[in-house]
């Protein structure tokens, strides 16, 4: 809708007066409708939602104070401009009561063509004015919202839908975007019918690159463009284009893979559009580049965390032993979770233990104790001297830490087991069916001078033991005595293969907020 050409609604009981109003208006390049009385002006507001309306004051069901008055009282017309016109009603007290109950402008007659039109140019661009100012406020708040929710996309995939749904839903347009993820492949997204969701489409590899040399090269920034249809189906063919596409490049820093975010324009987009939508595409580059980043430390933080761990598990005749390690899924830092089985002779030493903490530090403080505990297992095997040096290590180099430990030293041919537990979840015993815990044990390294206990029984053969870090277990809304009674009930249909179980055990708690780590061993005839 423009200055010039606009729905005007005139209401007069006079069919003279009508047509003269009316006559002027078309000549201006207005669409006329007419009513004869109040109710059905009020019935063509709502219907017709015109964009100006020319009202009579004296009308012969209600006056037109009071349609003024309605149409302003209701939320959905309230914005549509009114000027009164009267030919009785022209005191100041009248003209001041019209302005009062609603109205833009209040004309008394006779009228001027010349007085006319102008007063109806000055409201139209009042009421065009506010219209903009309006859809403005609705759209930033629409793009704050879809920030929003860009930002709290946790994969490419989600961030790509939740974009290009934003752009579609804010412009009323189809929407795309493009992005390169980092394996190196390219995604594509597109919404059809703004308000519908997002769905994912094949690209050709090598689009991005042909649409970021045309407009942005190997700068950082932001640009703009439009392609005419036949070019753009050359870039990305797609036989359910319809008109030419205007589109954003994003790059956040040069050397950074770019973004796209665009859309189907039969009609071009204005500047308060195409600002909008530049404001959604460095939004989008933002966002996947910090999604980037955070995968890049992620699988580094993975890396290093494995690298602490033991590069194989030792074959040792009469045992079967599998074990796993699970990372958190939401947190970069690594983790101070840890296992390792140390053949002595005929015997092997299994630990298990879990250091305070998710940071380089905790990992760091981890990688000495496993390091310290294979030290002093060479020396000697008595777990409960080797606990209490690893105590005294950890209070003198790191006095602010603390780990729990549980190691277990296994003789598999005599089924002997001496075990020193640290303030770990106790370990699981399967035997004929039946799972148990063995007890606490004593205080966790790092918090006081302690005397460790050592525990000795025997393992029958073909029987099991499960040890785990809290990580899988722990959970903010269960008990942990609740879930720790979960863990002993499946123990009970341990398998005679401890690696179908490990990954059945995880497998039914699933991704957890911390590091898991899992050992399972089976004593072998």
């Amino acid at each position: 809708m423009t200055d010039n050409s606009s729905t005007i609604l005139v209401v007069d009981d006079t069919p003279t007066k009508r047509y003269i109003l009316g006559s002027w208006l078309r000549r201006a390049g207005h669409e006329v409708v007419d009513a004869t009385c109040g109710e059905e002006a009020l019935r063509l507001v709502r219907t017709l939602s015109p964009d100006l309306v020319v009202l009579d004051v004296r009308l012969p069901d209600i006056s037109g104070y009071e349609v003024c008055e309605r149409i302003k009282a209701d939320p959905v017309t309230t914005a549509i401009p009114v000027i009164q016109i009267s030919a009785h009603a022209i005191s100041v007290t009248d003209r001041t009561r019209g302005l009062d109950r609603g109205a833009d402008a209040y004309m008394v007659e006779p009228i001027e063509p010349e007085e006319f039109i102008a007063t109806v140019r000055a409201a139209l661009r009042y009421y065009n004015a506010r219209q903009r100012a309006e859809r403005m406020a609705q759209r930033l708040r629409q793009l704050t919202e879809v920030t929003l929710e860009i930002n709290s996309a946790i994969t490419l995939d989600e961030l790509l839908r939740v974009a290009v749904q934003g752009t579609a839903t804010i412009l009323g347009r189809r929407s795309g975007a493009l992005a390169i993820g980092v394996d190196g492949r390219i995604r594509r997204y597109t919404v059809l019918v703004p308000g519908e969701r997002a769905t994912s489409l094949a690209a050709p590899q090598e689009t991005l690159v042909k649409i970021t040399s045309m407009v942005l090269g190997d700068a950082a920034g932001t640009a703009e463009f439009s392609l005419p249809l036949s070019s753009w189906l050359e870039l990305l063919p797609d036989p359910r284009t319809r008109g030419e596409s205007s589109g954003v490049v994003s790059r956040t820093k040069a050397g950074r893979p770019p973004v796209y975010l665009g859309v189907e324009s039969t009609d071009p987009l204005d500047p308060d559009e195409l600002d909008m939508l530049k404001q959604l595409g460095q939004a989008l580059a933002l966002a996947v580049d910090a999604l980037r980043a955070y995968a890049e430390e992620h699988l580094i933080a993975l890396t290093l965390q494995r690298s602490f761990l033991p590069s194989r598990i030792p074959v040792v005749p009469g045992l079967e032993v599998a074990v796993r390690y699970q990372p958190t899924v939401d947190n970069v830092e690594v983790g101070g979770d840890f296992y390792d089985a140390i053949p002595l002779g005929d015997r092997l030493l299994v630990a298990i233990g879990d250091v305070q903490g998710h940071s380089l530090y905790a990992a760091t403080v981890m990688a000495e104790l496993r390091h310290g505990l294979r030290a002093l297992a060479v020396v000697g095997a008595d777990l409960g001297r080797i606990m209490g040096r690893l105590n005294d290590m950890l209070r003198r180099d790191h006095p602010n830490m603390t780990a729990t430990i549980c190691l277990m030293l296994i003789d598999p041919v005599s089924g002997e087991v001496e075990m020193t537990n640290a303030g770990h979840i106790p370990p699981v015993i399967v035997s004929d069916g039946k799972a148990r815990y063995l007890g606490w044990g004593n205080l966790l390294i790092g918090a006081a001078s302690e005397i460790y206990r050592v525990d000795r029984f025997f393992l029958p053969e073909r029987c099991a033991v499960l040890l785990f870090t809290d990580g899988l277990i722990e959970d903010r809304y269960i008990p942990l005595d609740r879930s720790m009674e979960v863990v002993r009930q499946m123990a009970t249909a341990f398998d005679k293969d401890p690696e179908v179980f490990c990954d059945r055990l995880i497998d039914h708690f699933g991704a957890r907020e911390d590091d898991v780590a899992v050992v399972a061993l089976r004593r072998t005839r």
